[in-house]
C-alpha cells in the first residue's frame, strides 16, 4: 500500500511538477486533430486511416513498460528517477512535430507518426508514475486532476492554431496541389517549441526522492542487470498485476475504442455530415477540418474546468460513481454527433476580435469533454493506491497497454466497420465508439477502489 507519510506539497509544487504535460499534450492534441487531416491531404482513404493510425498504439505497447522499467531501475544524483526520460522524449517528440507537417508522401507522414508517438510516450509515461512517487494518497486525486488541466490548457490552444492561423492571421488554409496547409504547418512548429519549453520546466524545477535506501536500491539494480532478467522481470509482472489493474482495464478497453474512433474520424464526419463533402482537397473539407479543431478545443477546455471540479464531486460521493457518470455523459454526447446534419448558432459572445458564436457541434463537446477529464484522472487515481511503489512506473507502463490495446483493435476493425456496415459514413462509426464509452461506464461499477477501502480501515 502506498506511503501516507509523504510530505504535502503546495499549489505551485503541484504545478510545477505537472507543467510538463501542457507541452506533452499540445503535440497529442496537433497529432489528434491534424494526423487524419494530414493522411487524408497526401491521399489516405477514409478505410485506411484506422491503420495508419496503428502507429501509436503500438509504439505504445513496445516503448511504455519498457520506459516503465526503466525509470524505476533508474538513479541519478542530479536527473533522478523519471526525468531524464522527460529531457529524452522531449527533445524526440519536438523533432517530430517539426518533421510532421514536412511530409510530402503519406508514408513519410506514418513513419513521423511512429517516431512522434514514440518519443510522446518516452516522455509521457513516467509522468504518470511522477505522482504515485512525489504524493501521498490524499494527494494523488489532486496531482492527476492538476495533469488533466494542463492537459486540457495544452490541447485548447493547440487544437485552435491551424484556425487562428487562417482566420486571424492570414495564413493560408488551402491544400494547393495536395500539399499540407501553411496553417498546419507552423500550429506544428510552435507545437514543437511549446512540447520543449513546458517539459523542461518541470525537468529543472522539480526534485525526485531518492530511494528510500540507496545502497539497498543499487544492489538490487546490480541483480537485476542483463537483457534476459530484464525481459523475465518484465514480463513477470503480467502475472502479478493487481485485481484492481486488471479490473480497470476493461474499462479502459471501451473507453479507449470510443476516443480512438473520435479522434481517426470526426474530420470526415463532420466533413461529410455537416459540410456534405468527402473530397480532402476541398475547401469545405479544410475547413471542416479547421472546425473539428476547434471542436477539440472546446472539449479540451472542458475538461480543464472539469479536473478541478472532479474530485470534489469524487470525495463527496466516490471516484467510481464520478467514472462512472462522465462516461455515460460522454457516451451520449458522442453518439448525438450522428443527428446533427447542420452547424445551427445557439448563441454568439461578443470578443474585443469578433463575435464568438456557439454552435450545436459544440454541445457534444461538453459532454466529452467532462468524460476526457475523468478518464485521464480517475482510473490512474484509482490506480495509484493499488501499486507497490517500488514498481509504480512500471505498473503504469503496463496499465497503458489496456490504452492501446483497444487502440490496436480499432485500428484493425474500425475500417471494416465503416466499409461494410456503415457504407463508408464515418459519423456511424462515432455512434458505435459513443456505445463503448456507455459500456465502460457502466463496467466500472465493478472496479475495486482499495485506496478508499484501506483508509476507511485505517
Amino acid at each position: 500500500m502506498k506511503d501516507f507519510n509523504k510530505p504535502r506539497l503546495s499549489f505551485w509544487q503541484l504545478w510545477n511538477m505537472s507543467f510538463g504535460f501542457f507541452g506533452i499534450q499540445f503535440g497529442f492534441a496537433l497529432q489528434n486533430a491534424n494526423t487524419s487531416r494530414i493522411f487524408s491531404t497526401l491521399g489516405a482513404k477514409a478505410d485506411d486511416l484506422p491503420l495508419f493510425w496503428l502507429a501509436a498504439p503500438i509504439t505504445g505497447l513496445l516503448v511504455q513498460p519498457i520506459i516503465g522499467y526503466l525509470s524505476d531501475n533508474t538513479w541519478h544524483p542530479f536527473w533522478g528517477r523519471r526525468r531524464p526520460f522527460f529531457f529524452i522524449g522531449a527533445i524526440l517528440a519536438s523533432t517530430a512535430l517539426f518533421l510532421m507537417p514536412n511530409s510530402t508522401l503519406l508514408w513519410m507522414a506514418v513513419a513521423v507518426l511512429w517516431l512522434m508517438d514514440a518519443s510522446i510516450n518516452i516522455s509521457m509515461e513516467p509522468f504518470r508514475a511522477f505522482v504515485g512517487d512525489k504524493l501521498s494518497p490524499s494527494q494523488q486525486t489532486a496531482g492527476f486532476a492538476m495533469q488533466t488541466f494542463f492537459i486540457g490548457c495544452g490541447a485548447v490552444i493547440a487544437s485552435l492554431l491551424p484556425t487562428i492561423f487562417s482566420d486571424y492571421l492570414g495564413v493560408s488554409n488551402s491544400a494547393a496541389n495536395g500539399a499540407i496547409p501553411d496553417s498546419v504547418r507552423y500550429s506544428f512548429y510552435i507545437g514543437g517549441a511549446a512540447y520543449l519549453l513546458s517539459v523542461m520546466w518541470t525537468v529543472f524545477t522539480t526534485d525526485e526522492f531518492p530511494p528510500e535506501s540507496l545502497e539497498k536500491f543499487k544492489a538490487e539494480r546490480a541483480n537485476s542487470k542483463g537483457l534476459k532478467n530484464a525481459v523475465l522481470e518484465i514480463l513477470g509482472g503480467f502475472g502479478q498485476m493487481p485485481k484492481t489493474m486488471i479490473q480497470l482495464a476493461v474499462v479502459q478497453f471501451f473507453s479507449w475504442i470510443a476516443l480512438f474512433a473520435m479522434w481517426i474520424y470526426t474530420t470526415s464526419a463532420i466533413a461529410d455530415n455537416v459540410y456534405h463533402t468527402t473530397d480532402a482537397t476541398s475547401s469545405a473539407f479544410q475547413d471542416a477540418g479547421n472546425y473539428v479543431g476547434i471542436m477539440f478545443a472546446v472539449y479540451n477546455g472542458i475538461s480543464a474546468i472539469a479536473a478541478f471540479l472532479l474530485p470534489i464531486l469524487a470525495k463527496r460521493t466516490s471516484r467510481k460513481f464520478v467514472h462512472t457518470l462522465c462516461l455515460i455523459i460522454g457516451g451520449l454526447s458522442l453518439a448525438s454527433l450522428f443527428l446533427i446534419t447542420s452547424n445551427t448558432v445557439l448563441f454568439s459572445i461578443p470578443t474585443p476580435w469578433a463575435n464568438f458564436d456557439f454552435t450545436l457541434l459544440f454541445v457534444p463537446m461538453i459532454g466529452v469533454g467532462i468524460a476526457w477529464a475523468s478518464i485521464l484522472t480517475m482510473p490512474y487515481s484509482i490506480l495509484a493506491g493499488a501499486l507497490p511503489s517500488e514498481k509504480m512506473g512500471y505498473y503504469m507502463g503496463v496499465f497503458n497497454f489496456f490504452v492501446v490495446i483497444p487502440q490496436i483493435v480499432s485500428g484493425l476493425l474500425l475500417g471494416f466497420f465503416t466499409q461494410y456496415f456503415f457504407q463508408g459514413h464515418t459519423v456511424k462509426t462515432l455512434m458505435l465508439g459513443g456505445i463503448c464509452m456507455i459500456a465502460a461506464g457502466f463496467l466500472t461499477l465493478i472496479v475495486k477502489d482499495e485506496v478508499v477501502l484501506s483508509r476507511k480501515a485505517q
